[in-house]
């Protein structure tokens, strides 16, 4: 990256933090005020920096226009696929991607899995809201005002057993979600199927979609589909990672070997 660039660059998390003038901008460089002035007027000609009747400058509109036509033009689905794709080669099973919109969890992609039992799900169809792990993971990011209203809405369905009863069940298994991490569906929507899920988050932390691998008992049991809940988090953390634009952490190992180097 050329110097110039990498300066005009690095004026913009300085005022991230707050408005900023000339001889501040200049120290944060630690270059000439006519460098940082030079720069900030080629900023502010494109509409990244604005500056105020006080001398000082902040960010501009144009940069909070382009960072939300970046946000409504990601397609986390397509974002997503390579990940769900991979995975499923790894795992064999069902991997599912689902989000939340206008009060209903949806599927919105689906990797078979590779043996002959198949799972009746499709792309597109609402999901099992009170027993889906995807969907228990979706709701337990919503504010507590929203996941109470919902919960009292919602009707229970009995369909196995394991079935959550009642909204203060379901209020319970989402705090738990909320706080773990992730989450499953052992045989609440279909006694023999299990499921285990992570949560995607986007740049904010929130969650914008969930992620699930499933199986039939006759397949794996549950235990054996939980201990893939590793594998399930870190695709989820990876895909998050993609669909935010930001570097995933080195692990610890990794970060040993290259200081070695």
């Amino acid at each position: 990256m050329s110097q110039t660039v990498d300066r005009a660059l690095g004026i913009l998390p300085l005022l991230a933090r707050g408005p900023a003038d000339l001889g501040q901008v200049a120290d944060h460089l630690g270059v000439h005020k006519s460098t940082a002035l030079r720069l900030l007027r080629t900023l502010h000609e494109h509409g990244l920096v604005h500056r105020q009747q006080d001398q000082r400058y902040r960010l501009g509109a144009r940069l909070f226009a382009l960072a939300q036509e970046a946000v409504e033009n990601l397609d986390v689905r397509e974002i997503a696929h390579p990940h769900l794709a991979a995975l499923n080669e790894r795992t064999g099973h069902t991997v599912h991607l689902a989000v939340y919109e206008d009060g209903e969890v949806l599927y919105i992609d689906k990797v078979e899995s590779r043996y002959p039992v198949r799972m009746y799900s499709r792309i597109g169809k609402p999901v099992a809201i009170t027993v889906a792990a995807v969907a228990k993971l979706l709701l337990a990011d919503l504010p507590e005002p929203e996941r109470r209203a919902l919960a009292a809405r919602l009707d229970y369905p009995r369909y196995t057993p394991r079935s959550t009863p009642d909204a203060a069940a379901f209020l319970q298994e989402l705090a738990t979600v909320r706080e773990q991490g992730w989450a499953t569906d052992l045989g609440g929507h279909e006694e023999s199927i299990n499921c285990v899920a992570a949560p995607v988050r986007g740049p904010d932390g929130r969650v914008v979609a969930a992620l699930s691998v499933s199986a039939p008992n006759v397949v794996v049991t549950a235990g054996e589909l939980l201990a893939l809940l590793p594998q399930v988090r870190r695709t989820a953390e990876a895909i998050g990672h993609d669909y935010s634009g930001t570097t995933p952490p080195v692990p610890p190992k990794e970060a040993e070997a290259s200081a070695d180097e």
